[in-house]
């Protein structure tokens, strides 16, 4: 079993905050005194976040506490712990976290021979990689810190806090102690670290965030939803290291590698972390010295717009051309089965590979309905791995769940194994092809959008993060290629419905069964439906690279 270094890991990487902290604020930074930056980094040092586990004193059985089962809660029913050993932490009330542009190392001198080892597209950063990412079309809409991220305003520093929430659905009153200490650190660097303004249509000093809430008996709770109603964070990838050796064996069904014989195995660590081999029994080469880079990684920070009014006008007409073309009764069921096929879930995050017809989730949601008001905890369990465990041999032409719907392409599993149709079990190959493509998706929405009246110009979205230790090889392969193309997918220039770019010629063809003889259904002229509003690259050190950093001790001899 792969060892990590939890204590020397920054949280927020192993696993994510989750519903556990539905609030969050990000801060941009710059520096412009190296000394005074180091001695910022240094006094925020003792208050970051590792990956070390905590228990939370407040916390009971977890396994019915949300809607929907999760995958972590199939070991809890199987009365496996979380994690090994005697866990002493107990968990923080606001998290901490840091992470810095190439020019924000270059700030803090960091020596050069270190830089020079850095990966070119860290050093480019997001505004130069803009055509490789799409993002061409959306850079004077940035907000105003990244667009102005240039001389004595460029971006830095990145540093995060993710809080808990009140029942009344207001962040607890130590983020807003956090931030004052922070800001009082910036006041008293004086000039030294500015805390730079330009978030959002107001200017604002930081980027707010909160998961989606939902109200029950004056209470409100933190869902996965995203603005356009679907339920997000599913199937994140589970690689060697990250949980204890029996929560490993479960949760790495459907978050894994499929082998070739169909089981699945955790991907290599070196996929998400720098300074471990990686899938192809590399460890790859690293900014010197060794320590400067292992436990650590590189992250992209992309602020999202949903256009939550043109993605519900768009379901309505596809609902109904949908509705007339299958002689379809029921307009919800409608427009329900078009959004699934464009996302490749139902709304609820339940697969199509594990319910296939609107029924068939019917059936889903009674059978899960039941299970919670019995607290059957096995069936909830089964339940559970329905979500992450599938792949997509049984469906090579997208009849189920189509080939560029957007769970498809983001992790595309065994589909690109080059002898996918081959009836010889021995010549498969597994998701080899995919597995170095992989990213941990962390992040949260942004925003409000009041339901009964959506609006696209509002301010609201999604702070996506993609983690990975290559963010050329996995982030923005899976970006170019597989979100803003449709070739690996044999689709032309198609694009993702759901985040790609999308022009008048925009669609998505949903193959029909093949039995049915039916003709398979066209959403075209899809709109824009999200937009990017800025972002950059970031290289997020361990604990022992932030020591070096921040007392300036870099040796890269």
């Amino acid at each position: 079993m792969t060892a990590l270094d939890l204590a020397d890991i920054q949280g927020g990487i192993l696993r994510a905050y989750g519903q556990s902290f539905p609030k969050a604020r990000y801060f941009f930074l710059t520096i412009r005194n190296a000394a005074k930056g180091r001695q910022f980094v240094e006094q925020l040092r003792p208050r970051i976040t590792t990956a070390a586990r905590w228990k939370d004193p407040n916390r009971g059985e977890a396994l019915l506490r949300t809607r929907n089962p999760r995958v972590k809660d199939v070991v809890r029913a199987e009365g496996v712990p979380d994690y090994p050993g005697e866990v002493q932490l107990i968990k923080p009330r606001v998290t901490l976290n840091i992470a810095f542009t190439f020019y924000g190392l270059a700030a803090l001198e960091v020596p050069t021979r270190t830089l020079r080892a850095m990966p070119d597209e860290f050093i480019d950063g997001m505004e130069r990689r803009a055509s490789i990412l799409g993002d061409d079309p959306f850079l004077d809409s940035r907000d105003a810190v990244w667009r102005n991220s240039e001389g004595k305003n460029r971006v830095h520093l990145l540093v995060s806090m993710n809080a808990g929430m009140n029942p009344d659905g207001t962040p607890i009153a130590e983020l807003e102690e956090e931030t004052r200490w922070l800001q009082q650190l910036c006041a008293d660097s004086k000039g030294g670290v500015v805390l730079l303004s330009g978030t959002g249509p107001d200017d604002a000093l930081w980027q707010e965030m909160s998961a989606v809430l939902r109200e029950d008996n004056g209470a409100f709770w933190p869902t996965n939803k995203e603005h356009f109603g679907l339920s997000d964070g599913f199937g994140d990838p589970v690689f060697a290291g990250q949980l204890s050796g029996e929560a490993e064996r479960l949760r790495m069904i459907g978050g894994g590698k499929i082998l070739p014989d169909q089981s699945w195995a955790p991907l290599a660590p070196g996929e998400f972390l720098l300074g471990y081999v990686d899938e192809a029994q590399e460890i790859p080469g690293a900014a010197m010295p060794i320590e400067f880079s292992r436990n650590g990684t590189f992250m992209a920070y992309r602020k999202l717009h949903e256009n939550v009014a043109s993605f519900a006008n768009y379901i309505e007409r596809a609902g109904e051309h949908y509705a007339r073309m299958f002689n379809i009764a029921d307009p919800e069921e409608a427009r329900e089965t078009v959004k699934a096929k464009m996302v490749g879930r139902w709304s609820d995050g339940v697969p199509l590979m594990a319910a296939p017809t609107h029924a068939d989730w019917e059936r889903f949601k009674a059978e899960l309905a039941a299970a919670h008001a019995a607290g059957d905890k096995p069936k909830l369990a089964q339940l559970a791995l329905k979500y992450t465990d599938f792949n997509y041999r049984p469906d090579p032409a997208g009849a189920t769940c189509p080939v560029t719907s957007h769970l498809r392409r983001a992790n595309p599993r065994d589909m690109l194994d080059p002898n996918f149709t081959s009836p010889d079990a021995k010549s498969w190959d597994g998701s080899a092809l995919v597995n170095r493509r992989r990213i941990l998706r962390r992040g949260l929405p942004y925003g409000h959008v009041d339901p009964a009246a959506p609006d696209d110009a509002n301010e609201q979205g999604i702070i996506f993060m993609a983690i990975c230790s290559s963010l050329f090889r996995q982030f923005e392969f899976v970006q170019q290629q597989w979100m803003q193309y449709g070739l690996d997918f044999n689709a032309g220039s198609d694009t993702c419905p759901i985040v790609g770019n999308h022009d008048e010629e925009a669609k998505l063809v949903v193959v029909t069964d093949p039995a049915t003889a039916r003709q398979p259904f066209l959403c075209d002229h899809i709109p824009q439906l999200v937009e990017s509003r800025g972002g950059d690259y970031f290289f997020v050190p361990s604990m022992t690279a932030l020591r070096m950093i921040g007392m300036g001790i870099i040796d890269p001899t």
